[in-house]
């Protein structure tokens, strides 16, 4: 038992370290998504392989747009801003560096 209460107060710690602005803009926008947009859209349709979306203009614009057929809420511009982030860290990756490939072995 004294296991579990020690890794119940370090998960509670971890949390409470601040995380990044752009790490804090994607958790948030992923809450936002998750209650307001998961009822019409699922994590696959970001997935498609043929998407119409190739900048992150493209996506920022795409979600105000569906953002606007919602009528149960209306979201501020830091919101939407935030559910963009969390599209974009999650599926999309746009101006998001790719990872270095492995070095050569001699």
């Amino acid at each position: 038992m004294g296991d579990c209460s020690a890794g119940v107060a370090l998960l509670a710690a971890a949390l409470a370290l601040p995380l990044g602005a752009a790490a804090q803009d994607a958790e948030r926008g992923r809450l936002l998504y998750e209650v307001h947009c998961g009822e019409c859209h699922y994590e696959r349709v970001h997935e498609r392989t043929r998407s119409d979306l190739k900048n992150m203009a493209d996506l920022r614009d795409t979600v105000w747009r569906w953002s606007r057929k919602t009528t149960r809420r209306s979201f501020s511009v830091e919101e939407l801003d935030q559910i963009t982030e969390y599209l974009n860290t999650s599926h999309y990756h746009f101006g998001v560096p790719a990872s270095k490939p492995p070095a050569k072995k001699r």
